[in-house]
């Protein structure tokens, strides 16, 4: 007798507005919408519904007219708010209730980006962590003080309400809540077939406002750090990087962090995390030869600065990519 297991057919919503950009909307669309998505575990239903009167108007100049209405909200599994207005103005007390009845009867609440406007207006957020475009999280914090504001991650997942980062962050907690759901081969292929990385290293904060190279200075010292990319197995000290880019030691590290952020040491470890990643993700080296190879010189080491950074083992972590291999 064959044993057959039960495949969880799950409704999202994604929340369609007057004035939304493009992009936001094909982010959930483009994950869960992908005839890869879909799997023995999970098999999902895309419903994009609109907010107000429709056609609605896009930000690219173009009309859209979404198959559904909210009422689409009462059945979904998930309900996702892709973005919102840039001037993070108040939500239609109709959009609100129906967020709020969502929640109530236990659907997840995502809100991307500037998403988590609105579920904050809604009160979905009271009391939790969450987070949104860094260039607008004093504004979340200053009209709901109820909630904590991280700046410096990707997506907040809070169980049945999770908030992204901006943008780009919102495939990444997508692919985050697909793995969940799918698991992580099948966000593995999504990823794979977005040419996106399944699982990205790093916060938002590194993309706060960062200058790109505007003259020669500045060209030398990106063409240092992409040596340093390419040869991370190699021990770096700050003189002879300063030297290679023709800065002293003192204008070197100012400009490293004025363009990163991050010191220099945070940085190269950061570097070597996410090499580690990838080659755990795409190979079956043994962990030593990964440490050697992404710079940590031993498996030990790479052991204590990968739980540190990612809160689990590079053993562990290659399990969840590749189940099949072993560490």
């Amino acid at each position: 007798m064959s044993k057959t297991t039960a495949i969880r057919r799950l409704k999202v919503a994604v929340i369609a507005f007057d004035g939304i950009t493009p992009f936001h909307l094909s982010v959930p669309c483009l994950v869960f919408g992908s005839k890869h998505a879909s799997s023995d575990a999970a098999h999902f239903e895309l419903q994009v519904c609109g907010e107000g009167v429709t056609p609605l108007r896009t930000t690219a100049g173009f009309d859209i007219v979404p198959a559904f209405s909210l009422k689409a909200l009462n059945h979904a599994d998930i309900v996702i708010m892709p973005s919102w207005h840039d001037d993070c103005r108040p939500a239609p007390e109709t959009l609100l209730q129906a967020l709020r009845k969502a929640h109530k009867r236990g659907a997840r609440v995502v809100g991307l980006c500037l998403g988590a406007f609105p579920l904050a207006e809604a009160g979905l957020l009271d009391g939790q962590t969450a987070t949104t475009h860094w260039a607008s999280a004093d504004i979340l914090c200053q009209r709901h003080p109820k909630v904590s504001v991280d700046r410096d991650v990707l997506y907040v997942d809070g169980g049945n309400v999770v908030t992204s980062a901006g943008v780009a962050a919102g495939l990444d907690c997508c692919l985050h809540l697909l793995r969940q759901l799918s698991g992580a081969e099948i966000a593995n292929r999504v990823a794979r077939y977005m040419v996106i990385a399944p699982h990205r290293q790093g916060g938002q904060a590194q993309f706060i406002e960062r200058p790109l190279p505007v003259n020669s200075s500045d060209d030398r010292f990106s063409q240092v750090l992409a040596w340093v990319n390419g040869h991370l197995a190699d021990h770096h000290s700050i003189d002879a990087l300063a030297e290679r880019a023709l800065m002293s030691r003192r204008n070197f590290t100012r400009h490293f962090r004025d363009a990163t952020g991050i010191s220099f040491k945070q940085w190269l470890l950061n570097q070597r995390v996410a090499h580690a990643q990838h080659l755990l993700e795409s190979s079956e080296v043994s962990i030593e030869m990964v440490a050697q190879e992404a710079g940590f010189g031993s498996a030990l080491s790479l052991r204590q600065h990968f739980r540190a950074a990612l809160r689990t083992s590079p053993s562990a972590y290659r399990k969840l990519y590749r189940p099949a291999a072993s560490g």
